[in-house]
């Protein structure tokens, strides 16, 4: 199925894509080119195949059996920081005017 200029107008339209007659003649022209490469792709049947919503599947849970293991305590996870503040980590700025770190 071809496209024609009118198909081209209506979708750049659509996208708020201001097209002159020379580019919308040149557009027209690269998508049927490109639907054209998507030709034999319509020549495998699809008739046995059911949709696919997900590459993986029926994936439900990607978190690893480490995720539900409690983490470090604070004082423990700050204990060798070369500078903390309560419970947090002190750096130095890296955008500049950040005052004292």
């Amino acid at each position: 199925m071809a496209l024609s200029e009118n198909d081209v107008r209506g979708i750049a339209d659509y996208a708020h894509i201001g097209l002159t007659p020379e580019e919308l003649t040149e557009m027209t022209t690269y998508m049927n080119d490109a639907i054209g490469m998507l030709e034999p792709v319509l020549q495998y049947g699809d008739a046995d195949v059911p949709p696919t919503f997900h590459p993986i599947g029926d994936l439900s849970n990607v978190m690893g059996t480490d995720a539900e293991r409690p983490g470090l305590p604070v004082d423990v996870a700050l204990s060798d920081a070369a500078s903390t503040r309560e419970r947090y980590f002190r750096v130095p700025s890296i955008l500049g005017d950040g005052g004292e770190a």
